[in-house]
């Protein structure tokens, strides 16, 4: 395989996840998205050991795999409180600035 078909899949990966993360109102729907940006990345790091014939890019793609894990635990948690708080997962409705009384540490 050439590694040019490596790299243009992960930056088709990276633009379509990213459009998701811009365009998207469901927070579901934009963690989903951030997911696919990450498998474009995985795919650059193992397509970037492919060309060098080095096991470096191999290792980050793993620890990129372990923080997506804590990532998509910490972000499932945050969008059932959100849903919790305001029985929506619409990240349209969620406001530009706390409320006063978690500003002031209350």
């Amino acid at each position: 395989m050439h590694p040019l078909i490596g790299f243009l899949i992960a930056v088709g990966l990276f633009a379509i996840g990213l459009y998701g993360v811009l365009t998207r109102r469901n927070a579901v729907l934009q963690l989903a998205a951030a997911e696919l940006m990450l498998g474009g990345v995985h795919l650059v790091l193992v397509t970037a050991d492919l060309v060098h014939n080095a096991y470096t890019g191999q290792s980050f793609a793993l620890f990129i795999v372990v923080i997506a894990a804590a990532e998509v635990g910490v972000g499932l948690a945050l969008i059932l409180n959100l849903w919790r708080a305001r029985a929506t997962i619409d990240t349209d409705d969620l406001p530009e600035e706390p409320p006063s009384d978690v500003r002031s540490g209350r």
